[in-house]
Formats: C-alpha cells, structure tokens, sequence
C-alpha cells in the first residue's frame, strides 16, 4: 500500500508512472481510460511528469475529484493548478477533459448534471478507471471535509460542501471514489506524518480512513516507522 520515495520529487515521478501503467491497462481493456484529479500543490511535478507520456491521449477521459466555487481562471482552483501542470502539454491536449461546473448559479443541479456525464463516460454505475488522491492536514481528501453532510451522502457521485476554508466545494463522493478501480494517493512532506499514520491505521474518525484500501498505492517520501496514531 505505502511505497517510500527519498524525496517529493521522486515520489511524484514514480506515482507518474503508475498513472501511466494504469492508462496503458485501461485502453488496451476497455479502449479508455477514465482519471479522476485533485489539486493542492503536491500533485503539479507528478501531472507534469505524467504529461511526457507516450499515450493515445484522444482516449483519456480527465475529471476532477473535487474543485472550489470560485470564478474561471480563480488561482484557488484545481482546475487552474490542471490546465497549467497537465492539459497543455501537446499529447494531453488532445484528451477530453471535464471540469467541475462551479460557476453555475445552481450548484445543485450542476453536481448533479457533473454526474450524469461521469455516468456517461464511466459506466451507470460509474466506475473511474483511476482516482487520484491527497491528504489535508485535517484527515481530509478529495474535499470530504471533517463534520460536513457530505460525508454521509450514499446516494450520489457527486455532493456539495458548505464553506470550508473560504469556499464550498464541489466533490466527488465515497461511493464512487470507492468503486473506482484504482486509487493513487500522493501525500509528501514532514507535515503530513500525523495523517499518513492515521490512513494507515485506517481511522474511522478521518474522511481519508474511510476510503477503499482495495487497489490502492500511496506515494510518499514519509518515514512512519512505528509511529502511532492518535484518533479523535
């Protein structure tokens, strides 16, 4: 589950090639290979790398696993960190890609509408070829955030938040991040010691304990050794 890495960039290096294994997997079983990307900071050395490869990129699909409401072109987007790491390179440009309608005066339906096209794409129910994740300094990812109804939402792919950290969020949900085939974790740094010992341990009490450890990889340059984790 956990490969250790000397460094950040080493890490996203290597999780660039698992994305491109999975890639190469998905297209020769299914013709397409469908992505699911978070944002942060972390993940731009990992797209970039990801972005070189030798792939028919015409059939990678590319989704969001979660974005802030904020306007186009807002540096407080995912989608921004994205279009700059990935989708303008020359191979990827040539993907479909589909970002997360945020900027809809009705988010509502706007999740739902996000859905059905991922329905469209992945299969009813849907099933992401590959889901990239990363881990906030609260135990959250995607944008499951600690205390929020979204968490709780079994009914749908795809919810909203209520403000957190100066922004609704619109998100994937546990359900389809759990039925994805595949799930990639990045998560580097001496900050996320903590979290990463709780994720291993798969604490209950942290949304990112409470995704699938089935097909799951996490890249890190963070030593655990024996550390022990302590729950809410």
């Amino acid at each position: 589950m956990f490969q250790n890495y000397a460094g950040p960039e080493e890490a996203a290096q290597a999780a660039a090639l698992r994305m491109e294994a999975s890639a190469r997997e998905a297209i020769s079983a299914r013709g397409v290979f469908v992505m699911a990307l978070s944002g942060g900071r972390s993940p731009h050395a990992m797209l970039a790398a990801f972005a070189k490869a030798d792939l028919p990129w015409e059939q990678v699909r590319i989704f969001q696993v979660d974005e802030r409401v904020a306007p186009s072109g807002d540096a407080a987007r995912n989608w921004v960190m994205i279009e700059d790491a990935l989708l303008q390179a020359d191979g990827p440009s040539q993907a479909e890609s589909y970002p997360m309608p945020v900027e809809s005066d009705d988010l509502a339906r706007a999740a739902t509408a996000y859905a059905k096209t991922l329905a469209l794409i992945a299969g009813d129910p849907v099933v992401i070829d590959l889901v990239h994740l990363g881990l906030g300094d609260d135990g959250h990812t995607a944008s499951l955030v600690p205390g929020d109804e979204v968490l709780m939402m079994t009914d749908r792919d795809v919810g909203l938040t209520e403000s957190y950290r100066g922004h609704r969020r619109m998100t994937l949900t546990f359900p389809a991040l759990n039925r994805a085939r595949e799930r990639l974790w990045l998560a580097t740094g001496a900050d996320k010691v903590t979290m990463l010992a709780r994720l291993r341990d798969r604490d209950q009490h942290i949304p990112a304990g409470q995704v699938s450890v089935d097909n799951t990889t996490i890249f890190t340059d963070v030593k655990l050794d024996h550390a022990t984790a302590s729950s809410d």
